[in-house]
């Protein structure tokens, strides 16, 4: 199994555990320098039945109503996506203007990503055709829905971005489920990343099986005191 593949085996809150744990026991890194690893709530997983996804970051910036924008070619970003190495995540921010008044994905565009392999697309804007995209079988996160835009023009390829308050720059890994996205910089080891995801599980797990212990002696005691009482009446 790759490291993605192994990576895909958590959620992203016990990523992100193991991501400050990692900070936490480091000498080189911290979190004034890195802040917080995780999208906030703008960022919305749209197609839940499709599942996470983990991969490297490949980031656009688009504008989606701004005709004078200054535009770059389209062929940039497919061609950057097209010559990537491993599965990877599109990364796209709306710098309109207006920023999320016209969407910036849609079935069109989930049918193409698909096939240049990309695994799923993180939009911090708006998004349409969300059954089109569904059939495609492209998960996707995003602010939300609209039906139409305007002048769509790409600004940017692998610039460093901020996403649901996330700085985001390119062949970061992001661990992106239900629970929103949590990142892995690209300078950190994820191997080591997943070592302390294994160990956090494992304490969790350890955890919860007392918490179920409890409650289960507590609710037989609860059930012989209802007997008592019944007896007593």
């Amino acid at each position: 199994m790759s490291i993605y593949e192994k990576l895909s085996e958590f959620d992203s809150p016990t990523i992100f555990n193991a991501v400050d744990k990692y900070i936490n026991e480091s000498s080189t890194y911290s979190k004034d320098t890195h802040g917080l690893m995780y999208t906030d709530e703008t960022i919305k997983c749209l197609l839940p039945t499709l599942g996470n996804v983990v991969g490297r970051v490949i980031t656009a910036e688009v504008t989606t109503n701004d005709p004078d924008s200054k535009a770059i070619p389209w062929d940039e970003y497919y061609s950057t996506l097209e010559n990537s190495d491993g599965p990877i995540i599109s990364v796209i921010k709306d710098v309109d203007s207006n920023p999320g008044r016209g969407a910036c994905f849609g079935d069109g565009m989930a049918y193409g990503h698909k096939m240049l392999g990309v695994k799923g697309a993180i939009v911090d804007g708006t998004i349409r055709d969300l059954d089109g995209i569904k059939e495609a079988g492209l998960p996707i996160w995003a602010n939300g829905l609209v039906p139409g835009h305007g002048i769509f023009n790409l600004i940017s390829v692998n610039s460093s971005i901020v996403v649901g308050s996330l700085r985001i720059q390119e062949n970061d890994i992001l661990v992106a489920d239900i629970n929103g996205c949590a990142k892995i910089p690209k300078e950190f080891n994820p191997e080591e990343i997943l070592t302390f995801a294994t160990q956090i599980r494992e304490f969790e797990q350890n955890i919860f099986e007392i918490y179920i212990k409890i409650m289960i002696i507590d609710l037989n005691q609860l059930f012989k005191c209802e007997i008592m009482l019944i007896s007593i009446l």
